[in-house]
C-alpha cells in the first residue's frame, strides 16, 4: 500500500488496533426524546468523544472533529438501554485520521443486541501551539482493515472534491 507522503514513511507507524476504543453508556431519560428514544444529537456527541480518543491514542495529540461522514441511524436505542461505541482508526493522511465508529444498542434485560449506527469521523492532530501536526503512519494487517483503508481514502477524495455537496 502506498503511503501519502515520505514523512510518513519516517514517522512510526501504528496498527489499527493499538487505538481502537470500546465506550460504554447507560441511556437514561434525560438522554431521550418524548418517546424515549435515545437522542441523535447525544448518540453523536458520544461517538465523536469515542472517535476522538481513538484518534487521540493513535497520534498522541490532541485532535480536533473536522468531518463527519455517512452518520446513518438504523435501530432505535431505548431509555434503560446500554450503547457500546467501538471505535477504530481506518485511514490516515500526514496530519489527519479518519475513525470508523459502530454503535451497539444492547437491552439488559434479554441480552439482543443491535448494531444501531455507523458514522466515519475525520480528526486533525494539533500541536500545542493548536496547529496542525504530523501523524504516525497506518498499518492495516488484515485484509478487512486494507479494504476500510481504500474506502475511507475514496471518501476523503470525494469529500475534497465535493465539500457539503455529497
Amino acid at each position: 500500500m502506498e503511503q501519502t507522503s515520505k514523512e510518513q514513511k519516517t514517522r512510526a507507524a501504528k496498527t489499527p488496533n493499538a487505538s481502537a476504543v470500546e465506550m460504554t453508556e447507560l441511556v437514561l431519560p434525560n438522554d431521550t426524546n418524548l418517546l424515549g428514544n435515545l437522542l441523535g444529537g447525544r448518540m453523536m456527541h458520544w461517538m465523536d468523544i469515542a472517535g476522538a480518543m481513538a484518534a487521540f491514542r493513535h497520534s498522541n495529540r490532541a485532535v480536533a472533529t473536522i468531518a463527519v461522514d455517512c452518520l446513518d441511524f438504523k435501530h432505535p436505542v431505548h431509555v434503560g438501554e446500554i450503547v457500546t461505541l467501538k471505535a477504530k482508526i481506518i485511514w490516515v493522511g500526514r496530519t489527519s485520521m479518519e475513525v470508523v465508529i459502530r454503535a451497539f444498542g444492547e437491552n439488559p434485560m434479554t441480552g439482543k443486541t443491535v448494531q444501531t449506527n455507523t458514522a466515519y469521523f475525520t480528526f486533525v492532530a494539533l500541536d500545542d501551539q493548536g496547529k496542525p501536526t504530523p501523524v504516525p503512519a497506518l498499518t492495516p494487517e488484515s485484509a478487512d482493515e486494507i479494504a476500510d483503508y481504500q474506502t475511507a481514502e475514496a471518501r476523503r477524495k470525494d469529500r475534497l472534491a465535493n465539500p457539503c455537496n455529497r
